[in-house]
C-alpha cells in the first residue's frame, strides 16, 4: 500500500464491523474475532494491490447503509450485508479474501489450529500422497501450451 495511501476513519471503523461480520470472536476456541486489533492492523499494514478494490467495498457497504456500517444496529447490518454478497462483484471478495488471509496468520488462530507457528519454508510442509490417477485426463490432453524456443 503507499504509504499516501490511507482509509478514512469512517472506512476503518467498517472495516472493523464487516471484519467482526465475516469472522467473530470465539470463547469456545479461544480465538479473536477479525475485527482484532493486532489482526487489523495486519489487514491495513498489507493492504498493497488490494486496496483500491477494499476502498471500493467499504464504499459500497456505506451506500448501501446509507451511513457509515459501524453505526447500524446488528438487524440493519444483516440486511446491508446479505445485499452486498449478492452484488458486491469481485470488490466484495477482495474485501473478504483480504480479511480471512489475515486472520489466518495470526499466532492465536494457527495455535488454535494446532498448527506450528513458522513459516512454510525452509522446511516445507508434508503432504500425503494422492490419488495421481486423477491427473489422468489432463496428462491425455497434451501439451496445449506452445513449447519455448
Amino acid at each position: 500500500m503507499p504509504e499516501s495511501y490511507q482509509l478514512t476513519r469512517a472506512q476503518r471503523d467498517d472495516l472493523r464491523t464487516v471484519a467482526a461480520m465475516i469472522v467473530p470472536a470465539s470463547d469456545e476456541y479461544r480465538v479473536p474475532g477479525a475485527d482484532d486489533p493486532a489482526i487489523q492492523a495486519d489487514i491495513l499494514a498489507t493492504l498493497g494491490r488490494d486496496a483500491k478494490l477494499v476502498t471500493e467495498a467499504l464504499e459500497h457497504l456505506a451506500r448501501l447503509a446509507g451511513q457509515p456500517l459501524a453505526e447500524l444496529d446488528d438487524r440493519r447490518r444483516d440486511v446491508v450485508a446479505q445485499e452486498f454478497r449478492q452484488h458486491g462483484g469481485a470488490a466484495a471478495a477482495t474485501l473478504v479474501r483480504v480479511v480471512l488471509q489475515c486472520y489466518y496468520r495470526d499466532d492465536r488462530v494457527l495455535r488454535s489450529l494446532g498448527l506450528e507457528l513458522r513459516a512454510p519454508f525452509p522446511n516445507g510442509y508434508v503432504l500425503p500422497d494422492g490419488d495421481w490417477v486423477l491427473l489422468d485426463p489432463v496428462k491425455a490432453r497434451g501439451g496445449t501450451l506452445r513449447r519455448a524456443p
